[in-house]
Protein backbone atom coordinates (compact mmCIF):
# COMPACT_ATOMS: atom_id res chain seq x y z
CA UNK A 1 0.00 0.00 0.00
CA UNK A 2 1.46 3.44 -1.20
CA UNK A 3 2.76 5.35 2.45
CA UNK A 4 3.92 8.96 2.78
CA UNK A 5 7.65 8.66 2.99
CA UNK A 6 10.15 11.20 4.86
CA UNK A 7 10.01 14.92 2.93
CA UNK A 8 13.30 16.35 1.76
CA UNK A 9 13.88 19.41 0.36
CA UNK A 10 16.65 20.25 -2.52
CA UNK A 11 17.59 24.17 -2.79
CA UNK A 12 19.66 24.90 -6.13
CA UNK A 13 21.95 28.31 -6.08
CA UNK A 14 23.46 28.30 -9.95
CA UNK A 15 26.40 30.56 -9.55
CA UNK A 16 29.94 29.29 -9.84
CA UNK A 17 32.59 31.52 -10.56
CA UNK A 18 33.80 29.59 -13.55
CA UNK A 19 31.87 26.52 -15.20
CA UNK A 20 34.34 23.34 -15.01
CA UNK A 21 35.18 21.57 -18.15
CA UNK A 22 33.50 18.17 -16.84
CA UNK A 23 30.45 19.75 -15.11
CA UNK A 24 26.97 19.16 -16.90
CA UNK A 25 25.31 20.63 -13.73
CA UNK A 26 23.26 23.53 -14.06
CA UNK A 27 25.69 26.10 -13.07
CA UNK A 28 26.42 29.57 -14.81
CA UNK A 29 29.33 31.55 -14.35
CA UNK A 30 29.10 34.58 -11.65
CA UNK A 31 29.16 38.13 -13.82
CA UNK A 32 29.40 40.96 -11.90
CA UNK A 33 27.67 41.07 -8.35
CA UNK A 34 25.22 38.11 -7.52
CA UNK A 35 21.47 39.14 -7.25
CA UNK A 36 21.65 37.30 -3.15
CA UNK A 37 18.46 38.98 -2.00
CA UNK A 38 16.21 38.53 -4.88
CA UNK A 39 17.35 35.14 -5.29
CA UNK A 40 16.52 34.01 -1.76
CA UNK A 41 12.77 35.55 -2.28
CA UNK A 42 12.45 34.21 -5.44
CA UNK A 43 13.50 30.40 -3.43
CA UNK A 44 11.10 31.32 -0.75
CA UNK A 45 8.34 32.14 -3.05
CA UNK A 46 9.33 29.01 -5.29
CA UNK A 47 8.10 27.16 -1.75
CA UNK A 48 5.51 28.43 -0.88
CA UNK A 49 3.95 27.82 -4.16
CA UNK A 50 4.75 24.14 -3.63
CA UNK A 51 3.23 24.01 0.00
CA UNK A 52 0.55 21.41 -1.17
CA UNK A 53 3.06 18.55 -1.66
CA UNK A 54 4.33 19.27 1.94
CA UNK A 55 0.87 16.85 3.28
CA UNK A 56 1.20 17.56 6.82
CA UNK A 57 5.06 16.39 6.82
CA UNK A 58 8.19 18.16 8.60
CA UNK A 59 11.22 18.86 6.78
CA UNK A 60 13.52 15.06 7.12
CA UNK A 61 16.84 17.16 5.51
CA UNK A 62 18.32 19.85 3.37
CA UNK A 63 20.59 20.48 0.97
CA UNK A 64 21.87 23.37 -0.58
CA UNK A 65 23.37 22.52 -3.62
CA UNK A 66 24.60 24.39 -6.88
CA UNK A 67 26.66 25.92 -8.77
CA UNK A 68 28.30 26.84 -5.22
CA UNK A 69 25.97 27.71 -2.67
CA UNK A 70 29.02 29.27 -0.64
CA UNK A 71 29.12 32.31 -2.80
CA UNK A 72 26.49 33.52 -1.39
CA UNK A 73 26.72 35.18 2.48
CA UNK A 74 26.00 33.37 5.55
CA UNK A 75 23.42 36.02 6.30
CA UNK A 76 21.57 35.07 2.96
CA UNK A 77 21.59 31.26 4.01
CA UNK A 78 20.15 32.26 6.99
CA UNK A 79 17.27 34.31 5.98
CA UNK A 80 16.67 31.08 3.31
CA UNK A 81 16.70 28.81 5.87
CA UNK A 82 14.54 30.91 8.71
CA UNK A 83 11.88 31.57 5.76
CA UNK A 84 12.23 28.35 4.79
CA UNK A 85 11.00 26.59 8.74
CA UNK A 86 8.68 29.36 8.53
CA UNK A 87 6.59 27.71 6.30
CA UNK A 88 8.06 23.58 7.27
CA UNK A 89 8.36 22.58 10.31
CA UNK A 90 11.91 21.01 10.93
CA UNK A 91 12.43 17.45 12.39
CA UNK A 92 14.20 18.06 15.53
CA UNK A 93 17.70 16.45 14.22
CA UNK A 94 16.96 17.83 11.06
CA UNK A 95 20.14 17.86 8.39
CA UNK A 96 21.14 20.90 6.68
CA UNK A 97 24.00 19.99 4.16
CA UNK A 98 25.31 23.28 2.46
CA UNK A 99 28.07 22.78 -0.69
CA UNK A 100 31.26 25.13 -0.30
CA UNK A 101 33.83 24.91 -2.79
CA UNK A 102 37.63 25.80 -1.26
CA UNK A 103 38.56 28.39 -3.61
CA UNK A 104 35.23 30.69 -2.79
CA UNK A 105 34.47 29.94 0.65
CA UNK A 106 36.13 32.78 3.30
CA UNK A 107 37.68 30.39 5.87
CA UNK A 108 36.51 32.91 8.68
CA UNK A 109 32.75 32.00 7.64
CA UNK A 110 33.23 28.37 8.60
CA UNK A 111 31.23 29.14 11.33
CA UNK A 112 29.29 31.81 9.92
CA UNK A 113 27.23 29.05 7.58
CA UNK A 114 27.26 27.08 11.19
CA UNK A 115 25.48 29.42 12.94
CA UNK A 116 23.28 30.10 9.86
CA UNK A 117 21.84 26.73 10.62
CA UNK A 118 23.87 24.40 8.05
CA UNK A 119 24.83 21.30 10.22
CA UNK A 120 27.24 19.63 7.38
CA UNK A 121 29.18 20.58 4.94
CA UNK A 122 30.52 19.28 1.63
CA UNK A 123 33.25 20.47 0.44
CA UNK A 124 34.39 19.98 -3.28
CA UNK A 125 37.75 19.05 -3.46
CA UNK A 126 38.49 17.16 -6.38
CA UNK A 127 42.17 15.90 -5.64
CA UNK A 128 44.73 17.73 -4.34
CA UNK A 129 47.19 17.39 -6.97
CA UNK A 130 47.71 21.12 -8.24
CA UNK A 131 48.51 19.84 -12.40
CA UNK A 132 45.12 17.75 -11.96
CA UNK A 133 42.99 20.79 -10.13
CA UNK A 134 44.63 23.06 -13.17
CA UNK A 135 43.25 20.38 -15.61
CA UNK A 136 39.62 20.55 -14.00
CA UNK A 137 39.13 24.46 -14.03
CA UNK A 138 39.50 24.53 -10.35
CA UNK A 139 40.17 27.62 -8.74
CA UNK A 140 41.75 26.56 -5.62
CA UNK A 141 44.97 24.92 -4.96
CA UNK A 142 45.45 21.62 -3.14
CA UNK A 143 47.01 24.18 0.15
CA UNK A 144 43.62 25.81 0.53
CA UNK A 145 41.57 21.96 -0.16
CA UNK A 146 43.60 21.09 2.89
CA UNK A 147 42.40 24.34 4.94
CA UNK A 148 38.96 24.62 4.08
CA UNK A 149 38.87 20.91 5.99
CA UNK A 150 40.53 22.00 8.52
CA UNK A 151 38.47 24.67 9.40
CA UNK A 152 35.58 23.22 8.90
CA UNK A 153 35.98 20.86 11.84
CA UNK A 154 37.35 23.47 13.77
CA UNK A 155 33.75 25.19 13.11
CA UNK A 156 32.01 22.45 14.81
CA UNK A 157 29.75 20.98 12.10
CA UNK A 158 28.38 18.00 13.26
CA UNK A 159 29.59 16.10 10.07
CA UNK A 160 31.22 17.55 6.48
CA UNK A 161 32.35 15.26 3.53
CA UNK A 162 35.02 15.85 0.99
CA UNK A 163 34.05 15.35 -2.61
CA UNK A 164 37.29 13.53 -4.39
CA UNK A 165 37.18 12.40 -8.28
CA UNK A 166 39.21 9.34 -9.30
CA UNK A 167 40.50 8.86 -13.44
CA UNK A 168 41.50 12.14 -13.60
CA UNK A 169 43.48 13.08 -16.88
CA UNK A 170 46.53 11.50 -16.92
CA UNK A 171 46.73 10.45 -13.41
CA UNK A 172 48.83 7.37 -12.15
CA UNK A 173 47.68 5.07 -9.45
CA UNK A 174 50.18 6.60 -7.07
CA UNK A 175 48.79 10.08 -7.74
CA UNK A 176 45.01 8.58 -6.93
CA UNK A 177 46.02 6.64 -4.08
CA UNK A 178 47.95 10.05 -2.49
CA UNK A 179 44.86 11.93 -2.79
CA UNK A 180 42.59 8.84 -0.75
CA UNK A 181 45.10 9.16 2.04
CA UNK A 182 45.55 12.74 1.53
CA UNK A 183 41.83 13.78 2.49
CA UNK A 184 41.56 10.29 4.97
CA UNK A 185 44.19 11.93 7.25
CA UNK A 186 42.08 15.24 7.50
CA UNK A 187 39.85 13.04 9.03
CA UNK A 188 35.90 13.86 7.24
CA UNK A 189 33.46 11.60 8.83
CA UNK A 190 32.28 11.23 4.67
CA UNK A 191 33.84 10.60 1.89
CA UNK A 192 32.58 10.75 -1.70
CA UNK A 193 34.93 9.40 -4.22
CA UNK A 194 33.66 8.76 -7.32
CA UNK A 195 35.39 8.06 -11.00
CA UNK A 196 35.33 11.26 -13.67
CA UNK A 197 32.98 10.67 -16.82
CA UNK A 198 32.91 12.46 -19.67
CA UNK A 199 29.31 13.61 -20.00
CA UNK A 200 27.38 15.52 -22.88
CA UNK A 201 27.56 19.27 -23.37
CA UNK A 202 30.82 19.78 -21.49
CA UNK A 203 33.90 20.68 -22.36
CA UNK A 204 35.48 17.98 -21.85
CA UNK A 205 33.19 16.25 -24.40
CA UNK A 206 33.88 18.46 -27.04
CA UNK A 207 37.66 18.26 -26.41
CA UNK A 208 38.11 15.11 -24.51
CA UNK A 209 41.58 14.59 -22.25
CA UNK A 210 43.68 11.76 -21.99
CA UNK A 211 42.59 9.41 -19.20
CA UNK A 212 43.89 6.44 -17.64
CA UNK A 213 42.89 3.22 -19.51
CA UNK A 214 40.57 0.30 -18.21
CA UNK A 215 42.99 -2.01 -16.42
CA UNK A 216 44.52 1.37 -14.36
CA UNK A 217 41.14 2.65 -13.79
CA UNK A 218 40.26 -1.24 -12.19
CA UNK A 219 43.12 -1.35 -9.99
CA UNK A 220 42.40 2.33 -8.70
CA UNK A 221 39.20 1.47 -7.90
CA UNK A 222 39.99 -1.83 -6.48
CA UNK A 223 42.79 -0.85 -4.27
CA UNK A 224 40.93 2.40 -3.32
CA UNK A 225 37.75 0.84 -1.99
CA UNK A 226 40.32 -1.97 -0.17
CA UNK A 227 42.41 1.08 1.66
CA UNK A 228 39.13 3.29 2.27
CA UNK A 229 37.41 0.02 4.16
CA UNK A 230 40.83 -0.51 5.89
CA UNK A 231 40.74 3.20 7.22
CA UNK A 232 37.24 2.62 8.88
CA UNK A 233 35.53 3.83 6.21
CA UNK A 234 32.18 2.02 4.86
CA UNK A 235 30.85 2.19 0.95
CA UNK A 236 27.17 1.94 1.64
CA UNK A 237 26.40 4.19 -1.69
CA UNK A 238 28.35 3.38 -5.01
CA UNK A 239 30.21 6.37 -4.81
CA UNK A 240 29.59 7.63 -0.58
CA UNK A 241 32.11 6.08 2.19
CA UNK A 242 31.37 7.17 5.75
CA UNK A 243 32.52 6.26 9.33
CA UNK A 244 29.28 4.36 10.82
CA UNK A 245 26.21 6.77 11.47
CA UNK A 246 27.74 9.60 9.32
CA UNK A 247 25.68 8.49 6.34
CA UNK A 248 24.16 11.25 4.36
CA UNK A 249 20.47 11.35 5.49
CA UNK A 250 19.56 13.42 2.15
CA UNK A 251 21.05 11.70 -0.56
CA UNK A 252 19.63 8.12 1.50
CA UNK A 253 15.94 9.32 0.99
CA UNK A 254 17.04 10.11 -2.54
CA UNK A 255 18.04 6.29 -2.84
CA UNK A 256 15.00 4.99 -1.00
CA UNK A 257 12.93 6.82 -3.01
CA UNK A 258 11.63 8.86 -0.68
CA UNK A 259 9.77 11.88 -1.49
CA UNK A 260 11.90 16.18 -2.26
CA UNK A 261 10.71 19.35 -2.92
CA UNK A 262 13.14 20.75 -5.85
CA UNK A 263 13.30 24.72 -5.45
CA UNK A 264 15.63 27.19 -7.53
CA UNK A 265 16.57 27.18 -11.17
CA UNK A 266 16.29 24.18 -12.66
CA UNK A 267 15.78 21.96 -9.63
CA UNK A 268 14.20 18.50 -9.66
CA UNK A 269 11.49 16.90 -7.60
CA UNK A 270 9.56 13.83 -6.47
CA UNK A 271 6.68 14.04 -4.68
CA UNK A 272 3.88 11.11 -3.62
CA UNK A 273 0.09 12.42 -3.84
CA UNK A 274 -1.94 10.75 -1.40
CA UNK A 275 -5.35 12.07 -2.19
CA UNK A 276 -4.35 11.01 -6.28
CA UNK A 277 -2.31 7.91 -5.36
CA UNK A 278 0.22 8.46 -7.64
CA UNK A 279 4.02 9.67 -7.98
CA UNK A 280 4.78 13.01 -9.60
CA UNK A 281 8.51 14.10 -10.87
CA UNK A 282 8.79 18.10 -11.09
CA UNK A 283 11.18 20.49 -12.51
CA UNK A 284 11.57 24.35 -11.96
CA UNK A 285 12.59 26.84 -14.50
CA UNK A 286 16.30 26.35 -15.67
CA UNK A 287 17.82 29.75 -16.32
CA UNK A 288 18.35 32.18 -13.54
CA UNK A 289 16.73 35.59 -15.65
CA UNK A 290 13.47 33.35 -16.37
CA UNK A 291 13.34 32.11 -12.73
CA UNK A 292 14.19 35.63 -11.10
CA UNK A 293 11.05 36.97 -13.58
CA UNK A 294 9.07 34.21 -12.27
CA UNK A 295 9.28 35.54 -9.10
CA UNK A 296 8.43 38.56 -9.83
CA UNK A 297 5.01 37.51 -11.37
CA UNK A 298 4.54 35.22 -8.60
CA UNK A 299 4.95 37.77 -5.74
CA UNK A 300 2.88 40.15 -7.78
CA UNK A 301 0.20 37.99 -7.77
CA UNK A 302 0.27 37.46 -4.09
CA UNK A 303 -0.21 40.93 -3.29
CA UNK A 304 -3.31 41.23 -5.48
CA UNK A 305 -4.73 38.22 -3.87
CA UNK A 306 -4.53 36.05 -7.14
CA UNK A 307 -2.26 33.32 -5.13
CA UNK A 308 -2.82 32.03 -1.56
CA UNK A 309 -0.42 29.03 -0.23
CA UNK A 310 -3.17 26.77 -0.12
CA UNK A 311 -3.52 27.16 -4.34
CA UNK A 312 -0.23 27.75 -5.04
CA UNK A 313 0.84 25.10 -6.83
CA UNK A 314 -2.49 24.98 -8.23
CA UNK A 315 -1.26 28.15 -10.79
CA UNK A 316 2.95 27.61 -9.84
CA UNK A 317 5.16 30.30 -11.85
CA UNK A 318 8.35 28.34 -11.35
CA UNK A 319 7.19 24.95 -12.74
CA UNK A 320 8.86 24.23 -16.28
CA UNK A 321 6.75 20.31 -15.77
CA UNK A 322 5.38 18.10 -13.62
CA UNK A 323 4.98 14.97 -14.89
CA UNK A 324 3.22 11.56 -13.69
CA UNK A 325 5.33 8.47 -13.18
CA UNK A 326 3.38 6.18 -14.98
CA UNK A 327 2.49 2.76 -12.94
CA UNK A 328 4.07 0.53 -15.72
CA UNK A 329 7.43 2.67 -14.91
CA UNK A 330 6.95 2.69 -11.17
CA UNK A 331 8.88 -0.42 -10.19
CA UNK A 332 11.80 0.25 -12.55
CA UNK A 333 12.00 3.99 -10.95
CA UNK A 334 12.63 2.41 -7.80
CA UNK A 335 15.39 0.39 -8.77
CA UNK A 336 17.05 2.77 -10.38
CA UNK A 337 17.46 5.00 -6.84
CA UNK A 338 17.67 2.06 -4.72
CA UNK A 339 20.15 -0.61 -6.16
CA UNK A 340 22.59 2.57 -5.76
CA UNK A 341 22.65 1.80 -1.99
CA UNK A 342 24.50 -1.37 -0.47
CA UNK A 343 22.01 -2.75 1.80
CA UNK A 344 19.39 -5.19 1.57
CA UNK A 345 16.03 -4.24 -0.62
CA UNK A 346 13.07 -4.29 1.81
CA UNK A 347 10.02 -5.88 -0.07
CA UNK A 348 8.05 -4.42 2.23
CA UNK A 349 10.01 -0.62 1.39
CA UNK A 350 9.17 -1.12 -2.77
CA UNK A 351 4.94 -1.68 -1.90
CA UNK A 352 5.02 1.80 0.45
CA UNK A 353 7.08 3.81 -1.79
CA UNK A 354 5.39 2.39 -5.00
CA UNK A 355 2.06 1.47 -4.07
CA UNK A 356 2.52 -1.78 -6.19
CA UNK A 357 2.94 -5.38 -4.82
CA UNK A 358 6.33 -6.67 -4.56
CA UNK A 359 5.27 -9.73 -6.44
CA UNK A 360 5.00 -7.42 -9.55
CA UNK A 361 8.96 -7.93 -9.50
CA UNK A 362 8.78 -11.37 -9.48
CA UNK A 363 9.82 -12.08 -13.31
CA UNK A 364 12.89 -9.51 -13.49
CA UNK A 365 14.33 -10.75 -10.16
CA UNK A 366 14.47 -14.50 -11.11
CA UNK A 367 15.91 -13.65 -14.15
CA UNK A 368 18.47 -11.33 -12.46
CA UNK A 369 18.81 -13.88 -9.41
CA UNK A 370 19.90 -17.33 -12.32
CA UNK A 371 22.45 -14.52 -13.22
CA UNK A 372 24.18 -14.56 -10.12
CA UNK A 373 23.19 -10.79 -9.63
CA UNK A 374 20.80 -11.21 -6.48
CA UNK A 375 19.57 -13.18 -3.93
CA UNK A 376 15.95 -13.17 -2.24
CA UNK A 377 14.25 -14.85 0.29
CA UNK A 378 10.78 -14.09 1.88
CA UNK A 379 11.37 -10.33 3.19
CA UNK A 380 14.23 -8.89 1.28
CA UNK A 381 16.36 -8.89 -1.98
CA UNK A 382 19.86 -8.99 -1.71
CA UNK A 383 22.75 -7.65 -4.38
CA UNK A 384 25.34 -10.31 -4.95
CA UNK A 385 29.33 -8.72 -5.44
CA UNK A 386 28.59 -9.21 -9.09
CA UNK A 387 25.62 -7.59 -9.10
CA UNK A 388 26.65 -4.60 -7.26
CA UNK A 389 29.40 -4.12 -10.41
CA UNK A 390 26.61 -5.01 -12.85
CA UNK A 391 23.78 -2.79 -11.79
CA UNK A 392 22.34 -1.43 -15.17
CA UNK A 393 22.55 -5.38 -16.48
CA UNK A 394 19.81 -6.04 -13.08
CA UNK A 395 17.41 -2.83 -14.93
CA UNK A 396 18.17 -4.48 -17.98
CA UNK A 397 16.34 -7.86 -16.90
CA UNK A 398 13.28 -5.25 -16.35
CA UNK A 399 12.94 -3.93 -19.80
CA UNK A 400 11.73 -6.88 -21.88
Amino acid sequence: MLQLPPLSLYIHIPWCVQKCPYCDFNSHGQHGELPQQAYVDALLADLAQDMDYVQGRQLHTIFIGGGTPSLFDAKQIERLLLGVQALIPFERDIEITMEANPGTLEHDDFSAYRAAGVTRLSIGVQSFAKDKLNLLGRIHDQNEAVVAAQKAKEADYLSFNLDLMHGLPNQSFSEAMHDIDTAVSLAPPHLSWYQLTIEPNTLFHSKPPQLPDDEDLWQIYQQGQQKLAALGYEQYEISAYAKPGFQCRHNLNYWQFGDYLGIGCGAHGKITLMDETSVIRTVKIKHPKGYLASAETALSANKSHEASPSTANKANHFAASVTPILSEDMGLEYLMNRLRLMTPIPKTEFEQRTGQAHSSLDIGMAKAESRGLITQDETHWQLTSKGHMFVNDILSQFLD
